[in-house]
């Protein structure tokens, strides 16, 4: 996933710090809170689509005292379609602006053609995406916020063979419902933002029920890994 990494360098929110290790997880989640810890086995356990890569990486630590970051791609063969990171957020003590104790946010990206960053109805309907998505699912959820940004390139001089480029940016955050011990189902909350990140590389839907999703069509040449 180094070609995903590559372009989330840049930060959402604090996402902007050093890649870490499973074995730092570990060794952070032996301090951490029951529900904490056990919010952060469900995101491990979780069973994805197989088009999508996830992998652990270091999470911000200024947010809250306990955090857990998790970056995936959408690969297609040697390609990635879309990319993005989700982190979990803890603070036993609670959060006023959250209304809980657990807070998700998330940054997500993909390249799109030209005429499709040109419609302005666009940010709205990403942005359904994202709240479509945790509703499908049946999540309950409060507090969310967020941005969609779409920005253009276009070359000249000696980079003018290449073809204008075009990319949407979602990021976003929210709060889970909490539930038996003080809980979220964060593994049914990863499951909605990776049905996120599919919708917006513009794969098929998962399941026979979703033909009625509308995704974004693939890019002319998605970037290779």
């Amino acid at each position: 996933m180094a070609a995903a990494q590559g372009r989330l360098s840049d930060g959402a929110g604090g996402m902007d710090e050093a890649k870490g290790t499973e074995e730092e997880a570990r060794h952070k989640g032996s301090t951490a809170p029951p529900a904490f810890t056990a919010a952060v086995e469900a995101l491990r356990a979780a069973r994805l689509r197989p088009q999508i890569e996830v992998e652990p990486t270091r999470a911000p630590q200024r947010l809250a005292p306990h955090t857990y970051a998790l970056e995936a791609a959408v690969v297609d063969g040697d390609e990635d379609l879309a990319d993005g990171r989700l982190v979990l957020l803890h603070d036993p003590a609670g959060h006023d602006a959250w209304h809980g104790t657990f807070r998700l946010v998330t940054l997500v990206r993909a390249e799109l053609e030209p005429e499709m960053a040109a419609d302005p109805l666009l940010p709205d309907v990403c942005w359904s995406w994202l709240t479509g998505a945790l509703q499908a699912r049946g999540l309950t959820y409060g507090e969310p916020s967020g941005t969609v940004t779409r920005a253009s390139s276009h070359y000249f001089g000696g980079l003018s063979a290449r073809p204008a480029a075009s990319q949407i940016e979602i990021r976003a955050s929210w709060t889970p419902r909490e539930g038996l011990g003080g809980v979220p189902d964060t593994a049914a909350h990863l499951a909605s933002w990776c049905d996120l990140l599919a919708q917006v590389a513009g794969l098929p839907p998962a399941g026979p029920g979703d033909a009625s999703i509308v995704t974004l069509p693939q890019r002319r040449g998605p970037q290779s890994r």
